[in-house]
């Protein structure tokens, strides 16, 4: 039921996202520059609420919006209604709809929608990442120079030495292709699937990354903060990998390379 219930949050959240996208909606800014919130995001985070409290009203639910729905129960559903919202503003279909669920603050499945790409991707603990049903797995690439990465950029920019825009300078001065898309679940997926070799970010939430880092996980992936401990959403660095070019990477990120 937990599984049915979250593919049936991910698919009403979808909904209100092809309803508003390149439609007509109102659109305002959190704290940054460019850190929008938009009609589209409380509908869906509206919809996405009410399919997981029907199933379960004594579940905690975190989402990025609403913030906390507090509860006692071992339950705790964590959603981003859209990641990518700078995206789906413009008219941008690299946007999707992000939920995880965690039971006694391990994550067991993680679901990640992208409905304009027809995109949904599902893992469970221990049983794998999938695609469109179809089982994905990290890429093999071992150096990082052989390898494509993805980032992203945090909207109240982190001043402190080695910073997301001089790792990224240091990545692309050696001709290694850093893509920055604006989703960071969908990066994560990315991920997973073997489009990317490696993922890193200096500021997510963990409404950002709670599914997506599942799914690389399961895909056979390695994922850790920037010294290389276990991931934990709850605090802000990632790094994502194939496995192979973790430790590489991880070099560039901390300014060892």
């Amino acid at each position: 039921m937990y599984k049915s219930t979250l593919l049936n949050a991910v698919q009403a959240g979808a909904v209100q996202l092809r309803h508003y996208f390149n439609g007509s909606f109102t659109i305002s800014n959190k704290e940054g520059i460019n850190n929008l919130v938009t009609e589209a995001d409380h509908a869906a985070e509206k919809a996405i609420i009410e399919v997981i409290q029907l199933a379960f009203p004594d579940h905690f639910i975190l989402s990025e919006e609403t913030g906390e729905i507090k509860s006692t129960s071992e339950y705790k559903w964590i959603i981003d209604p859209i990641d990518g919202t700078v995206n789906f503003a413009n008219g941008i279909p690299i946007c999707c709809v992000s939920i995880g669920l965690e039971k006694n603050g391990e994550m067991i499945l993680g679901a990640v929608y992208n409905p304009f790409m027809n995109e949904l991707y599902f893992a469970q603990k221990g049983m794998g990442a999938f695609l469109n049903d179809k089982r994905i797995h990290v890429s093999e690439k071992d150096t990082v120079i052989k390898s494509c990465l993805v980032t992203g950029f945090p909207y109240t920019y982190l001043d402190s030495p080695n910073g997301p825009i001089q790792v990224f300078e240091k990545l692309i001065r050696q001709g290694i292709p850093v893509r920055r898309l604006g989703s960071a679940a969908i990066d994560l997926c990315w991920v997973a699937a073997g489009r990317f070799d490696g993922f890193y970010e200096h500021k997510l939430q963990a409404w950002d990354s709670a599914a997506g880092f599942l799914m690389v996980e399961e895909a056979g992936g390695k994922i850790t903060d920037f010294e290389g401990n276990y991931y934990s959403p709850y605090q802000p660095h990632i790094i994502a990998t194939n496995g192979k070019i973790h430790d590489e990477l991880a070099a560039y990120v901390r300014g060892e390379k």
